[in-house]
């Protein structure tokens, strides 16, 4: 901390700057606050290393579910992907994303964007990173950047861990169909990691929201649960079907749509809508966070 804080922020005033003085300043501007850095700091944080226990342990707690409980059966009103969960790796790892994308994989994206700045503010940090100097877009980057990935590796955790360990106690074997008939096992990964892609692009607008309130509040807690709160609310709006096409507006309302991949004829029209809500949303969200945060009067 003591190399940010004792990099000079310009000449000192009054002072004549030197034919190399601007550029040199600009020049250490832009190496503040390294991705690396910014990376190492977040990964060392109790939070990280809990979430990424919790998102390790819930495809085994499943896993221990369905041996302890034996395989499920057609049960009134059960979801299709459940009768099949234990046909095959594959189908096991599908069955953990279904159960894990409404909600439980936004809790570690809400967390890792919610975080950013507030937590800053919380420790009365962020005017001496700022004085350091480090360029308040720079700063948004590279905390943006950083909560992106650790974003990505948490949702790519739950099916990678669900597939070793499903093809463990199922055996590598071809996608059983809910509604009949079977997808190679080659084609089911595809498959699979289109599904990955598009959850990831869908909770884009979880992201950007839990982003621009963390630049809006000094409280981390305040912008993940805001975050959070708001997602849950469009999971129920989007349950209530009086709403008509109200609900095609709705981030959530999409959110099981990589559910049509799992059929011999894939259906690409929902994910489209999905996706195209989400990431407009997001960029507007996004946009916000930014101006804010560069007109902010930062005190803390």
């Amino acid at each position: 901390m003591s190399t940010l804080t004792d990099a000079p922020s310009g000449p000192p005033s009054g002072s004549p700057a030197t034919a190399h003085g601007p550029f040199k300043n600009r020049s250490t501007a832009r190496s503040t606050l390294p991705l690396r850095v910014e990376a190492v700091r977040q990964l060392r944080r109790r939070r990280t290393l809990a979430m990424g226990a919790l998102v390790v342990l819930l495809p085994l707690i499943i896993l221990i579910a369905f041996q302890v409980g034996g395989s499920p059966g057609g049960e009134r009103n059960q979801n299709g992907l459940l009768t099949v969960a234990t046909a095959s790796g594959a189908n096991f790892t599908a069955t953990c994303l279904f159960l894990s994308s409404g909600f439980f994989l936004v809790v570690p994206v809400a967390l890792f964007f919610g975080d950013t700045v507030a937590s800053e503010a919380g420790w009365s940090s962020l005017r001496y990173l700022l004085a350091a100097p480090v360029p308040r877009t720079r700063l948004l980057v590279s905390k943006l950047t950083v909560a992106l990935a650790f974003s990505t590796v948490a949702t790519l955790l739950v099916p990678l861990v669900a597939l070793a360990a499903g093809t463990a106690a199922y055996g590598w074997k071809p996608l059983q169909l809910p509604a009949g008939g079977s997808l190679p096992t080659s084609t089911a990964v595809v498959r699979l990691l289109v599904a990955i892609g598009f959850i990831l692009l869908s909770q884009l607008v979880t992201a950007a929201l839990a982003f621009w309130l963390s630049t809006v509040t000094d409280a981390p807690l305040g912008a993940v649960g805001g975050a959070l709160g708001l997602t849950i609310l469009g999971n129920i709006l989007g349950a209530i079907s009086a709403l008509g096409s109200v609900r095609d507006f709705l981030p959530t309302y999409w959110a099981y749509s990589w559910a049509d991949l799992l059929q011999t004829d894939p259906q690409w029209s929902g994910m489209a809508k999905g996706v195209s809500v989400s990431v407009s949303y997001a960029l507007v969200l996004f946009a916000l966070a930014f101006r804010h945060f560069r007109a902010k009067d930062v005190v803390s």
